[in-house]
């Protein structure tokens, strides 16, 4: 059986029309037929989108062709499935309090725990803020890195500086011209 038989298979087995099938695994409602029809192989996204979709079937059946379409036609599955079943129809009690106090011997004993003694922290250092007036008397001219710009200019260069452009964020600009 070819891989393009198996996805039809699939889309019997979920009783869904071709175009409704495709809107559930949500892929186009022409991949669908292209696959269907043998026209194109699906990818390994468009078969990840039906197990995702259907997890109780196999990915070696769907993939390779080889065992049992659901999980449920195997043996094993069947057993757990009926373990399972058992376990969910067996009724529990849940313990009374009463219950818990008898069966915990420590119930009611004073807990000691150890615990490390705490140092109280130190003062935290807190760097010193330079204030507005301080920033202002730190920063420079921009004379001065006007200078600064001109005396990083290799003096063994042939060629002279004409002028210095700067151009502000703000659209504005100054000319320097030595």
């Amino acid at each position: 059986m070819s891989l393009n038989e198996r996805i039809s298979k699939v889309i019997e087995y979920s009783n869904f029309t071709p175009s409704e099938f495709a809107d559930e695994i949500d892929v186009q409602r022409s991949s669908i037929s292209h696959i269907t029809s043998g026209r194109n192989k699906p990818s390994l996204e468009f078969i990840i989108k039906i197990k995702s979709r259907f997890p109780e079937i196999l990915w070696d059946w769907l993939v390779t062709g080889e065992g049992q379409m659901l999980k449920s036609d195997l043996p094993e599955a069947k057993e757990i499935i009926e373990e399972k079943a058992e376990e969910v129809l067996k009724p529990t009690s849940l313990p009374d309090l009463f219950t818990m106090i008898n069966d915990n011997e420590d119930f009611g004993s004073e807990e000691t725990e150890i615990r490390p003694s705490k140092q109280s922290p130190g003062e935290s250092f807190i760097p010193h803020q330079s204030t507005a007036q301080e920033k202002i008397s730190n920063s420079q001219r921009l004379e001065n890195s006007h200078q600064q710009i001109i005396s990083q200019v290799p003096v063994n260069q042939q060629s002279k500086i004409k002028r210095i452009v700067l151009f502000y964020e703000n659209g504005k600009f100054e000319s320097f011209e030595p």
